[in-house]
């Protein structure tokens, strides 16, 4: 697999290799006359996006950070309950283990977390960043020390999605002395996290190693996950001036897991009931990403990035809850649930994924008058290979075909699909005074093909066919700083997500569709402040306007299955975070200090803003282009125009409070409160539910947390608890493809040891 990626990417970056090893020759030696810093010898933390000489309270645009040690104290179970901590996030629950959080920005579409680029030091995560971009994997909280998300027009350095916001996760940085850390905390539900990490450095080289051992009960019935996690950093100081990092990682999933929610009726009987008990994920992933810098930031610093990742995704599924798929409970050939698993077997999505990047960055500080000026500018060349198969087995996990009564048995998709992704990017920060001026811009050059190696009506050997398309994505941002305890900030810039390969290019003619790349106008308003040394936070108002936003009609399994353009849409609101602590005594270091924490979101404005057709009746509704649904306007469902209607997942506020008290020597006990706004759970507001589940409302919540930590300095421990849904709270999280339920109340106590 290795050699067929190299031997796909040569030809495209020969040229940009040769760019890399020039501007590495020049830097070099400019960068090892100047001293070293006196921190030169200690290995280099994780690759961050907030990274700027003038601090953070200057740069133009929002930004949010949760801290390693805010993150640490709060023990969060999954990554989304620690992403509620951060205001304009709104992320739905699946299957309650948190392995494939659905993150939604401002208002957008939260499914499988397409409108949002995810980064872990500051490498794309998605299994296909440019071409399938859906989180079907992620890394576990548990190995993640901080987070750091941009929404505003910085974002434009890491593409390609710039629609919604770029969530950074920080990985633990080599530690200077060895030292390690052994964490067990077993936990009601069947849960068990056993978590190793050992690092140091000796005679300037640095090893970090870090084991994780995850498993236990989702949020129902017939729902378990098992997940083995293992890490590995190295950094090498080659010179004063340059190093280089290498990392790796393997990540293991065995899940009995469906897609699938309940019924109406299903619901009313037993909510946390799971039909679908054949149902299996199946998930492998080896990643690799090597860095060479050479310099010192801000001064002068090229860094170059090699990356890549292997994945074999097979998801069984026994069904999918709608009446549009051939293994269906309703499907009279199957003869519904009872027969499912003799009479049609088992749906296994087969996926596999190669992908390969290089990725350039300069960053450079000077002057001209009375202006610093830096300069960062880079470039990338990507590769994705994506091989789809869809095989209709006899039972999990099984690739034997289904029985001769299953209509749809055999493999029924063979697909390869192929994205190529060439970026470059240029961004000034000029500095004067109390201002800041940030102009940039980013250009993206995609290329996507598509081989359907069924046969088709047109072709008996299968089809194929191949786009690209180019963008031009812009921003600018500015602050004003008039002192040293507020900021103002505002920035403009365009938003944009290629579609992708299966979007645009007919699987059955290979024809290229007429849906245009998602586009839209981003721009915000905000103040930072820190009026006194116990209080700080951030308010920014914001717009999000779309000229044309992809909405998920569903997801697959789900109603109609059919992913199109919603047009316009405007996004509109403000978000708020504040931390304020009080110490109780008067000192350096004080011993009790009550703290609250803050994080809301209003999104009054979350609309339909162009004319669009919904199909409303027997199986859901589906956003559609008028063409669409005027072909099948003699179905059984009756269309329905959306325009002004709510987005769906958009709720009208968020907040999560966070009440607690740390001590000088660790400890810390902490109530949250998260608060989740009533939702349209489809694009038609229907307020009445149906039968399938998958219309209607999503009613508000509010979830109790509790946390307390007890340092044992003595023996350099720490014992914690942890109560997730306090109430036993039950609750609806989603209707996309039936209704899913929230976690259940789950108790979790564990001991940390450090040597």
């Amino acid at each position: 697999m290795l050699y067929e990626i190299v031997a796909h990417l040569r030809g495209s970056l020969t040229c940009l290799l040769a760019a890399t090893v020039t501007l590495t020759v020049v830097n070099a030696p400019l960068a090892a006359q100047r001293p070293a810093r006196p921190d030169s010898a200690k290995p280099l933390p994780g690759v961050q996006v907030v990274e700027d000489a003038l601090g953070v309270r200057r740069i133009p645009g929002s930004i949010d950070i949760l801290d390693a040690r805010s993150l640490a104290r709060a023990h969060a179970l999954t990554t989304n309950e620690a992403l509620r901590k951060l205001p304009g996030l709104h992320v739905r629950d699946e299957e309650g283990f948190g392995l494939r959080p659905n993150i939604g920005v401002r208002g957008l579409n939260p499914t499988r977390s397409t409108k949002v680029l995810l980064l872990e030091d500051g490498v794309p995560t998605a299994l296909a960043p440019y071409g399938d971009a859906a989180s079907y994997y992620h890394p576990p909280i548990d190995r993640i020390e901080s987070i750091e998300v941009v929404k505003g027009a910085s974002q434009i350095l890491h593409g390609p999605q710039t629609v919604g916001g770029v969530i950074n996760y920080i990985t633990p940085a080599i530690p200077d002395a060895p030292e390690g850390r052994l964490s067990l905390a077993p936990g009601s539900r069947r849960l068990l996290n056993a978590h190793a990490r050992f690092g140091g450095t000796f005679n300037g080289t640095g090893l970090l190693l870090d084991a994780l051992r995850k498993q236990g009960d989702g949020a129902r019935a017939n729902t378990y996950s098992e997940l083995n996690d293992l890490t590995g950093k190295l950094f090498v100081r080659i010179s004063a001036s340059q190093s280089l990092s290498i990392k790796g990682n393997y990540y293991s999933e065995r899940s009995q897991v469906t897609y699938s929610g309940l019924t109406e009726s299903e619901w009313a009987a037993d909510l946390l009931q799971n039909p679908f008990a054949d149902d299996r994920m199946v998930l492998d992933r080896q990643g690799v990403a090597i860095t060479h810098r050479v310099g010192s930031a801000p001064t002068r610093q090229f860094t170059t990035t090699v990356y890549g990742h292997l994945v074999n995704r097979d998801w069984w599924r026994q069904s999918s809850n709608s009446t549009q798929r051939p293994n269906d409970r309703s499907d009279p050939a199957c003869g519904g649930m009872t027969n499912l698993r003799t009479a049609c077997g088992n749906e296994g999505r087969l996926r596999n994924y190669r992908v390969a990047g290089i990725e350039p960055r300069a960053s450079f500080l000077g002057t001209a008058g009375r202006w610093s000026i830096r300069t960062d500018a880079g470039a990338r060349a990507h590769i994705e290979v994506q091989e789809r198969q869809q095989v209709n087995g006899q039972f999990p996990t099984s690739r034997t075909v289904g029985a001769a009564t299953n209509p749809n048995s055999g493999v029924t998709e063979d697909n390869r699909r192929d994205t190529e992704g060439f970026a470059g990017w240029t961004q000034l920060q000029l500095a004067t005074g109390p201002i800041v001026l940030q102009p940039g811009v980013r250009v993206e050059h995609v290329r996507l093909a598509r081989v359907n190696r069924r046969p088709t009506a047109v072709n008996p050997a299968g089809v194929s066919g191949s786009t690209a398309l180019t963008q031009v994505i812009p921003g600018v941002g500015i602050t004003v700083t008039p002192g040293a305890r507020a900021s103002f900030f505002a920035g403009l810039h365009r938003g944009f997500a290629p579609p992708r390969p299966e979007d645009i290019i007919d699987n059955s003619s290979g024809g290229v569709v007429e849906l245009d790349a998602e586009q839209s106008w981003n721009g915000e308003l905000g103040v930072r402040a820190a009026p006194t040394d116990w209080a700080r936070g951030s308010l920014t108002f914001f717009q999000v306007d779309f000229t044309n936003q992809i909405i998920p009609a569903s997801v697959a399994g789900g109603t109609g299955a059919t992913l199109t353009s919603a047009g316009a849409t405007l996004h509109r609101g403000a978000e708020l975070a504040a931390h304020l602590a009080w110490p109780t005594a008067r000192g350096a270091t004080p011993r009790l200090t009550p703290f609250i924490d803050v994080a809301s979101t209003w999104l009054p404005i979350a609309r339909f803003a162009s004319q669009r057709v919904a199909y409303i009746g027997t199986g859901g509704s589906d956003v559609v282009d008028r063409v669409y649904a005027e072909q099948n306007a003699g179905g059984t469902r009756r269309r329905l125009d959306v325009q002004g209607n709510r987005l769906p997942y958009a709720p009208t506020w968020l907040h999560t409070v966070s009440l607690g008290v740390s001590t000088r020597a660790g400890g810390d006990v902490r109530v949250e409160a998260v608060h989740i706004g009533e939702q349209f759970g489809d694009a038609a507001n229907t307020r009445t539910t149906v039968a399938d589940g998958q219309q209607g409302t999503i009613p508000s919540a509010l979830i109790v947390n509790l946390a307390s930590t007890v340092p044992i300095p003595e023996l350099r421990s720490a014992a914690f608890l942890t109560i997730k849904n306090v109430a036993d709270r039950r609750y609806i999280v989603d209707r996309t493809r039936g209704l899913l339920p929230g976690l259940p109340r789950l108790v979790q106590a564990g001991l940390t040891q450090r040597f």
